[in-house]
């Protein structure tokens, strides 16, 4: 009994092993009926946005989880950076060479990066049919010496936010549509309400609006070969305008020390006439300062002799080192479609960068019971039919606000002349 039982174990060892050779050979036989079974992978990709959680965790979840359904062999995790904190985040992970997959930057220091070829070159990537979807002057924002290196996303343009008790107090009725016609308004409302009219701030580390007054004052920052082309006339005659301003106490001091967010405190304490932001600060000013919010009305951007306006663009951009590049557009490319991008802007009070989008009724069409921002979002609009980036895209770009910032400041303080002072930021930014 014993013989006969190992006799069977042995014969059913050598059958298993028949079976499993006869199996092995058809899954690696071309001719065989049976293959290896295929296993799908999962392809993870990164996204970073700049401080929109907590207000938009819902949009994005649902964004994402509306991509993943359409995408199931690609999972997307979301990382939110605070905005102090991305431009070192990105620079550390970048030069580690592990970066994100996708990023959202903005072209003017997205343009810095991609001077050092940081960012995938997304004319190989999206075809022409589809960058054409987006506003052309958009477009061309995220592009550096002719290559493509980044997707627009949403944009701002800044309106005139004023005070119309102040504006009555000082005996004006309407508010100013030209730098000319601020500084007069400015002179009318310190002499009558003892007020300032607004705050520029002039930190080269800040914000870039009186660099791009410079641009609707009609001055040229740099020429075609890279250097400085604001020595001249009209760069002149923009140092002059903010040193008249300053030395005739139009502008609070704190201007050479206060970043942009003081302009915001100085309006909604009543302590300003006008404030230059976007729509979506209105709904800011209303939560904080009820009685200035009701007190508030909207108007055109202030511009220059040329009559141009600014936008503001955030975009998307790729990083070279991304191990998942083909995810990755496909990705930007979702959240910056044209049903994303209204939807999208709806949620946050901003503007579409696709064609179709912006040509939505949404833009265009407002009830007779409007609100403020309501208002804001059609002006908005508005403007983006001539609204432009108007400071250029370069790596050095930040060198550039600076030399002219610190010696706009010099010159402010009496400590140079405006001669001297065009004449040394010229100098600091040709001998970089």
């Amino acid at each position: 009994m014993i013989r006969l039982q190992k006799f069977k174990q042995l014969t059913v060892w050598v059958m298993l092993g028949l079976l499993t050779s006869w199996i092995v050979s058809c899954s690696t036989d071309n001719v065989g009926t049976i293959s290896k079974p295929v296993t799908s992978e999962v392809t993870k990709i990164e996204f970073w946005t700049m401080q929109l959680q907590p207000q938009f965790t819902n949009y994005f979840q649902s964004l994402i989880t509306s991509f993943e359904s359409q995408n199931p062999s690609i999972k997307v995790k979301w990382v939110d950076v605070p905005w102090s904190a991305m431009e070192n985040k990105i620079l550390t992970a970048v030069s580690a060479k592990t970066p994100p997959d996708v990023v959202n930057l903005n072209p003017d220091f997205a343009s810095q990066l991609a001077g050092r070829n940081a960012w995938l070159d997304l004319d190989e990537k999206v075809p022409s049919e589809v960058s054409s979807s987006y506003l052309p002057n958009i477009w061309q924002a995220s592009t550096l010496n002719g290559k493509t290196f980044g997707i627009p996303w949403y944009l701002t343009t800044r309106l005139t936010i004023y005070n119309t008790d102040l504006l009555k107090q000082a005996g004006i009725t309407k508010p100013p549509a030209t730098y000319t016609e601020l500084a007069q308004e400015a002179q009318q409302i310190k002499d009558k309400t003892g007020k300032y009219a607004f705050f520029a701030t002039f930190v080269p580390q800040d914000s870039g609006e009186v660099l791009e007054s410079f641009v609707q004052m009609g001055v040229t920052l740099v020429n075609a070969e890279g250097k400085a082309a604001f020595n001249s006339p009209q760069g002149k005659a923009a140092f002059q305008y903010w040193v008249y301003l300053y030395k005739k106490g139009l502008l609070p001091k704190e201007s050479l020390t206060q970043g942009h967010r003081h302009a915001i405190d100085l309006y909604q304490s009543g302590e300003t006439a006008f404030l230059a932001s976007g729509p979506e600060f209105l709904e800011t000013i209303s939560n904080n300062a009820p009685k200035i919010s009701q007190a508030s009305a909207i108007a055109p951007q202030i511009t220059g002799d040329t009559g141009k306006k600014n936008v503001a663009v955030m975009n998307i951009v790729i990083p070279r080192a991304s191990k998942q590049p083909d995810a990755a557009v496909k990705f930007a490319l979702f959240v910056t479609n044209d049903e994303n991008q209204l939807a999208f802007a709806k949620a946050a009070n901003v503007l579409p960068s696709t064609v179709t989008a912006l040509a939505d009724s949404y833009f265009k069409e407002v009830p007779a019971t409007a609100t403020i921002a309501e208002k804001g979002r059609i002006i908005s609009a508005q403007q983006m039919q001539t609204a432009e980036v108007l400071t250029p895209k370069m790596k050095d770009f930040k060198f550039l606000q600076k030399a002219i910032y610190e010696n706009l400041q010099a010159a402010m303080l009496g400590q140079k002349t405006v001669d001297k002072a065009l004449e040394d930021a010229a100098q600091q930014w040709n001998n970089r």
